[in-house]
């Protein structure tokens, strides 16, 4: 795996061991002042997605995590991981490619 770019450029971030996400939850990244909220669902894998809910503000990272379905802690909106799609008609969160690597989490950031 080539080095991550230096902080705060758009492009690809090593995270760190994927120990760090425990199966079945979820955990925030700070990558330089960006945030992302990275999964791991039992069902093996990784997902990225921005950390923060569309309708309140609440902590995805921190929601109930079944399947590729995380939903928000606050007030029960469900989001698909894999697309970012909400189910049930709300709003998506933006997505963020992300994989293992060398048992490192590896999120890219894309151009805003």
């Amino acid at each position: 795996m080539s080095a991550p770019p230096s902080p705060g450029l758009i492009g690809e971030h090593c995270l760190g061991p994927v120990a760090q996400v425990p199966l079945g939850e979820g955990r925030l990244f700070d990558v330089d002042g960006w945030q992302v909220a990275v999964f791991r669902p039992r069902g093996g894998g990784v997902h990225a997605i921005d950390p923060v809910c569309p309708h309140r503000g609440g902590p995805l990272a921190e929601g109930l995590l079944g399947g590729t379905l995380v939903v928000c802690p606050l007030h029960g909106w469900t989001f698909d991981l894999v697309s970012g799609c909400g189910v049930g008609g709300t709003e998506a969160v933006v997505r963020h490619p992300a994989r293992v690597e060398d048992d490192q989490i590896v999120v890219s950031r894309p151009p805003t």
